[in-house]
């Protein structure tokens, strides 16, 4: 019989590191790190996986049991917030502020109007109107730790929640064991190399066109990848392709943006926000990004 920890999680030996892969957040998660033994790759892989579940368990909007659902269903009475969730609110409205709105996670409850299977969308406008009403993190009261929604509205960690996973994951296992490491969630990846080892890790940047197929190769020794793109969610309508990244300010799909934006920064947090910020806008997305100082990779 197999033991609880290899049900969790997989666990194999490769070139020079120990990959551990499990599924999380809706994505395949994979774990790379250079140690030495198994007993220490175990211990290591244990780590990542716990660490994934209790962000997962706490940010996800899809489960019943975390902070995110309890504010979600709190009928705009207020909520008490811990340290790490405040942080992490307090961040998302740095993020609403630098994107004069546009970057907002008040906006997930417009999921409502759409559905990005592929087919011919079938738009409600009166619904889409009715749900522009309860988007806006101006509406949201957040002090110190504490936060107070009005009736009707939601939270959504897209576009920062799975990002700050990988962050905190590569951060704790960094922080336990000093070796050079790599955490992939669904593509959004953070880097961290021990100075003795100069280990380069190479990733394949995919052609949102073309399913397990790179379009562009990065050598990453520290710092963060994501991607924001319309590959396997959109819709069609009258004719034209709707990627599933929603306006906040309109409630329909961005239009004229790239099929996918990759950002390299230094966190997988901040790669994250810029590459569904670029997306946000649209048909001056490459030049909204030249102007951020950062490396980026637009595919049309």
């Amino acid at each position: 019989m197999a033991s609880s920890r290899q049900c969790e999680f997989n666990l194999r030996e490769a070139d020079h590191y120990w990959a551990t892969t499990y599924a999380a957040m809706a994505s395949p998660c994979e774990v790379l790190v250079s140690c030495k033994t198994r007993s220490e790759a175990e211990e290591l892989a244990s780590l990542a996986f716990q660490e994934t579940r209790r962000i997962e368990r706490k940010f996800s909007r899809y489960r019943d049991d975390g902070i995110i659902h309890s504010i979600n269903c709190s009928n705009g009475g207020g909520v008490p917030l811990d340290e790490e969730t405040a942080r992490l609110l307090r961040y998302a409205g740095q993020c609403y502020d630098l994107s004069d709105g546009l970057f907002d996670i008040t906006s997930g409850i417009l999921r409502k109007a759409w559905t990005f299977d592929g087919r011919e969308a079938e738009p409600d406008n009166d619904l889409i109107k009715s749900l522009l009403e309860v988007v806006g993190w101006t509406k949201v009261e957040l002090r110190d730790f504490d936060i107070k929604l009005r009736p009707g509205m939601e939270l959504d960690l897209g576009g920062i929640g799975k990002e700050y996973a990988v962050d905190r994951v590569a951060d704790l296992l960094f922080q336990t064991s000093g070796l050079s490491l790599m955490v992939n969630f669904g593509g959004d990846i953070r880097a961290i190399g021990e100075s003795t080892e100069h280990r380069t890790w190479t990733i394949g940047i995919e052609d949102p066109s073309e399913d397990d197929s790179a379009v562009k190769v990065i050598e990453l020794t520290e710092g963060a990848v994501a991607t924001s793109g319309d590959s396997r969610r959109f819709c069609h309508f009258r004719g034209t392709r709707l990627g599933h990244i929603l306006n906040p300010l309109t409630g329909w799909p961005v239009t004229g943006a790239p099929r996918s934006v990759t950002v390299i920064a230094k966190n997988c947090t901040e790669a994250g926000f810029l590459a569904t910020l670029g997306m946000l806008h649209g048909n001056q997305a490459e030049t909204f990004l030249a102007a951020q100082d950062v490396i980026c990779h637009c595919i049309r």
